[in-house]
């Protein structure tokens, strides 16, 4: 029976590999609770979400301290994934909370999330040459002095940026997977002038507000277990400072590739194996048996 001490140890695992290579915990977690602790994948979904959260809003903190943050693509972002979110959340309760497609749905949406963030982060060199192309060192060093152009730029792209969110609301309600990796190479791909540590810092604020409502939202209706929330982050929360601290000193180059190939692997695995709702019993109905034929002779 899995206890305590084993979501203690998943925490420090995702914690520990989120702090060396930047991986989002979403992208790590839910499949673990999933694959190895055969928890139902509405519960894995909804605790993660608020896993991430309050995992996150830690290095928002040290985002908003050094002014990494964008606010007008924070702000714009949210406009299109909270609402999606709600959306999403409203579907989900609505129409398949109770379809036996139910668990099918959220795991094969899962899968696919996992495989592309495998992708991406297999092939995150790669990707990031093609990027730095179009990218021009000489603008946004001056981060105070390009602040107006950086915030004419949001205001000008704003309807991409709302679409966008729409996309990651959709995606990290359904998932749990999406905020991070895939809200950094939008944003990339929308600004590609724009100082990479700004774009981490705008992305990891977004997620925490999405993750935030999502989470409350699978948490209305009751897909949060909070024991298991408690145990994740009491592992996760001092690995992730001790993998901060360390993760210069490890092959982190290595560690990223074993990482990607994994999560694509799980990725794959949960699109062609869904986990299905288990077949409703039928009701076993008690017959009685015809009472003897009564002497009715006085």
């Amino acid at each position: 029976m899995v206890g305590p001490l084993e979501f203690i140890l998943a925490g420090v695992v995702v914690g520990f590999c989120v702090g060396i290579t930047g991986v989002g915990g979403g992208s790590l977690m839910t499949p673990i609770l999933i694959s190895l602790y055969k928890i139902e994948p509405h519960i894995a979904i909804g605790t993660d979400l608020l896993y991430a959260a309050i995992s996150k809003f830690c290095g928002s903190l040290v985002h908003a301290r050094k002014m990494n943050i964008v606010w007008p693509i924070v702000i714009w972002l949210a406009v299109g994934s909270i609402p999606a979110s709600f959306a999403t959340h409203w579907v989900l309760e609505n129409y398949l909370s109770q379809s036996t497609h139910y668990k099918t749905v959220l795991t094969m949406v899962l899968g696919f999330m996992l495989t592309l963030t495998g992708i991406s982060i297999i092939f995150r060199g790669h990707i990031e040459q093609f990027f730095n192309k179009f990218r021009k060192k000489s603008e946004f060093d001056d981060m105070s002095s390009d602040l107006e152009r950086v915030n004419l730029q949001a205001k000008n792209k704003r309807a991409l940026i709302i679409i966008m969110g729409i996309v990651l609301g959709v995606f990290v309600t359904l998932s749990s997977v999406g905020a991070g990796a895939f809200g950094i190479m939008a944003l990339v791909l929308m600004f590609p002038n724009l100082p990479m540590i700004r774009i981490i810092g705008s992305d990891v604020v977004h997620a925490v507000l999405l993750t935030l409502v999502a989470g409350l939202g699978h948490m209305s209706s009751g897909n949060v277990d909070f024991h298991l929330l408690g145990w994740l982050l009491c592992g996760s929360i001092p690995a992730i400072i001790i993998g901060t601290l360390i993760s210069s000193r490890l092959p982190e180059k290595v560690i990223r590739k074993v990482l990607g190939i994994t999560l694509f692997m799980l990725g794959m695995n949960f699109i062609i194996n869904p986990v299905k709702a288990k077949p409703v019993e039928k009701p076993v109905v008690a017959t009685l048996a015809a009472p003897a034929a009564i002497n009715t002779q006085v």
